[in-house]
């Protein structure tokens, strides 16, 4: 008999395990992408402003994809939106390397190259997202849980991807290391298509959504994001921190990187430090989250988690400070997802989930472009010790707000 029971507890978590192991996958293949292409262009180019721009193309398609995925994804299906995001992305990336291989690469062409291919991620990782309850209702597994281990999942895809970037970019440069990560794409879309089953839900939803248009289901989305005022506290404070994150992660931190390592590798280290923090406190969240307060838990590892890596690098540290307080940071940083995955799919109801999660895309996404561009122009123009030095202050301010005002209660359960 316990053959069997083995058999059948296995059985029903497959499509769970396959779904958080694909989001793993694609987001693996992210984190390598972040890595190599603004030191592509860095070394390509040698301006800081450029890195700016390309990280511009690179996050202005979320706004469009959340603006419109959401509803589409809906619409269409997730378990496809996802698959067929995965491909689209996989291809656009192999693109790169290809064509600056053989025929050139001029950098309008990768530009928008890198436009496409961050066109339909927003959409993928919503259908993604939006399966999970799903496959873990078909698991018997908590959805809480299955929040804990997707934000686990997370941290340790940025952590492999990361360190997987630094390796590929060490022995076989930036464009090198991104034929790899067009493979990570197509793992992903094989992952979903044999072992995510369509779900039950979305045809029915679907059906009924299809009386109404696009922009009616959009503005259904928006209201219910600002109606919601937790929900509406947690973008306003995100769509901050977002740009204030793009312009580090897509300029500061790789012109940081540059100036004190060949090539630029040390960024690999920097990133997979952090993810590997943010996948120990994810994992630890995991085990003990339930017992804590999520608000004030959310709030103090928000202030941990965003401002002291920028003190660190503008101070100019030694490397082995900076590593110690990024790792702090991303320890700080694994419970923050978790607390508003659950939050979000608490307060959103299931047939409203792809389309709100589709506006919540799009807004905090709003301040990415213009954070990389700003991030860019900052250190052409103040130096890189200044520009580390602002955003650690403007994200320092930003992250003190969910100490204070009553919309923020409503993150713990009642």
């Amino acid at each position: 008999m316990i053959p069997v029971q083995q058999t059948r507890a296995r059985g029903p978590r497959l499509p769970l395990a396959g779904l958080l192991s694909a989001q793993g996958m694609s987001m693996a293949g992210n984190a390598i992408t972040a890595v190599a292409i603004p030191l592509y262009v860095l070394l390509d180019t040698g301006s800081a402003g450029l890195a700016g721009i390309a990280g511009a193309f690179a996050t202005a398609p979320q706004i469009i994809g959340g603006a419109f995925g959401g509803v589409l994804v809906d619409r269409i299906g997730y378990r496809v939106s996802a698959i067929t995001a995965d491909i689209a992305s996989g291809l656009t990336v192999l693109a790169i390397p290809i064509l600056a291989s053989t025929v050139g690469l001029p950098f309008p062409a990768l530009l928008a190259l890198v436009f496409l291919s961050g066109l339909l991620d927003v959409p993928g990782d919503t259908a993604k997202e939006v399966l999970l309850p799903e496959m873990a209702e078909i698991g018997g597994t908590p959805l809480a849980r299955a929040a804990g281990i997707q934000g686990a999942v997370q941290r340790g895809a940025q952590l492999v991807g990361a360190a997987t970037a630094a390796a590929l970019i060490a022995g076989l440069g930036s464009l090198g290391a991104l034929y790899v990560d067009a493979a990570t794409f197509g793992a992903s879309a094989v992952l979903m298509l044999l072992t995510v089953p369509r779900p039950s839900r979305p045809a029915t939803i679907a059906h009924t959504e299809r009386k109404s248009g696009y922009w009616a289901d959009f503005a259904e989305g928006l209201r219910s994001v600002w109606k919601t005022p937790v929900i509406r506290s947690v973008v306003l404070l995100v769509v901050v921190t977002n740009g204030l994150d793009a312009a580090m992660m897509l300029v500061l931190r790789p012109v940081y990187a540059t100036s004190i390592s060949e090539h630029g590798a040390i960024l690999g280290v920097l990133s997979g430090t952090f993810a590997a923090g943010a996948l120990t406190g994810a994992a630890l969240f995991g085990v003990f989250g339930h017992r804590l307060p999520r608000r004030w838990t959310f709030a103090v590892c928000f202030l941990l988690a965003g401002a002291p890596p920028a003190f660190a690098m503008a101070t100019g540290a030694p490397l082995f400070v900076v590593l110690g307080v990024i790792a702090l940071s991303g320890l700080a940083a694994g419970p923050i997802n978790p607390i508003l995955t659950t939050v979000l799919y608490e307060h959103i109801g299931v047939g409203k989930r792809a389309r709100v999660l589709g506006v919540i895309s799009t807004a905090v996404a709003a301040a990415m472009p213009i954070g990389s561009l700003l991030g860019g122009a900052s250190v052409a123009v103040l130096g890189l010790s200044v520009a580390l030095a602002s955003v650690g202050t403007i994200y320092l301010l930003a992250t003190l707000t969910p100490f204070v005002g009553r919309s923020w209660s409503a993150m713990d359960p009642h």
